[in-house]
């Protein structure tokens, strides 16, 4: 089967350091390869793969500001498009806009929906659901007026991050830095529960940061420490007691929760979006409503089992189950 996979160039694949939809497309293409199919990665110049690599940028545009993003995305969808008669299948990452080539082809698309930016977009989803496959990352995360073939959760290289039994004494925000995503709250969560913080993510919303994160850092028990690769990130991960999510926003998936679990840390989060889907409450931690129950959850942290995040993780959340999935939506689709 000779599949190509359509990722994102924002960011290179896999990312250098953030980049979530980039790090999925590529460890879907890594699956992939490992189940014997012809895998064509299309991304930017500078990415990696065990499979083909075909590419029009040679970087990343959010890596470098001399590239027009409009322009080069559509130089670079155009490219998959025009040879969409090489491959069995595409299975697209970047979002709607491939959508708008799909019935000028013959090749059948998968289309990973990574969320929607916006109620907006949706209109673009319904017009071409009758002549394409859509999958869901989390059941909570679906549309009441889109058809799915499948739910599959997003797979993470289990060999990428390590299990800790033995964390240190502090709690880990890890992810963009934006008001979605709780930078604050875990702030006022860990000094209710009078602990340390250690903040690593991408600043997302300058404003914001300087407004509601940059006045409680003090390199004591408020640390910043910018925006991780994947060494730091794992290291991270592992050695934090908790990982604090208090988003404000229904989130598709949520990675660092599930990479959070596989280092066998435990997560506290606001009970939103697909949480509940990720989180077993009370055993890989805790889904909670505000600040005063996270902090309170911070303090019976230590009953959670480490071992048991990790199995969890494992079970659920790994690449080879996620490769699984998405080759049955293949031959689903193929009817082989």
């Amino acid at each position: 089967m000779k599949v190509a996979i359509l990722s994102p160039i924002a960011w290179r694949t896999p990312p250098l350091k953030y980049g979530p939809w980039e790090q999925v497309a590529s460890n879907i293409a890594e699956g992939m390869v490992k189940k014997g199919l012809d895998v064509t990665l299309f991304a930017t110049g500078n990415s990696h793969t065990s499979g083909k690599l075909e590419y029009v940028s040679e970087t990343a545009y959010a890596e470098d500001s001399s590239l027009d993003p409009k322009v080069w995305e559509c130089l670079h969808i155009s490219n998959v498009m025009e040879r969409a008669s090489e491959f069995d299948i595409i299975h697209n990452n970047f979002d709607f806009l491939p959508l708008t080539y799909s019935r000028l082809i013959d090749t059948p698309m998968v289309t990973t929906i990574h969320g929607f930016s916006s109620p907006q977009i949706i209109p673009v989803y319904k017009k071409y659901n009758s002549n394409n496959y859509y999958v869901s990352i989390s059941d909570s995360d679906r549309s009441t007026e889109l058809d799915y073939t499948a739910t599959v959760y997003n797979g993470i290289d289990s060999k990428d991050f390590t299990f800790n039994e033995k964390p240190k004494d502090y709690l880990l925000f890890f992810g963009r830095i934006h008001p979605e995503k709780g930078t604050y709250e875990s702030i006022q969560i860990a000094k209710k529960a009078n602990m340390k913080l250690i903040i690593s993510g991408l600043i997302q919303d300058e404003a914001y940061f300087n407004e509601k994160v940059k006045p409680y850092i003090n390199d004591d028990d408020i640390v910043y420490v910018g925006n991780s690769g994947p060494k730091e990130r794992d290291k991270l991960l592992g050695e934090a007691l908790a990982l604090l999510h208090p988003i404000s926003f229904d989130e598709p998936f949520g990675l660092s929760v599930a990479e959070a679990m596989f280092c066998g840390t435990p997560v506290v989060a606001f009970n939103r979006g697909s949480m509940s889907e990720l989180i077993d409450h009370s055993k890989t931690g805790y889904l909670v409503n505000n600040i005063d129950e996270a902090a309170r959850a911070v303090n019976s942290i230590n009953t959670i089992d480490r071992m048991h995040c990790r199995q969890r993780a494992m079970s659920n959340f790994s690449l080879e189950k996620m490769a699984d999935g998405y080759l049955n939506v293949y031959k689903q689709i193929l009817q082989i």
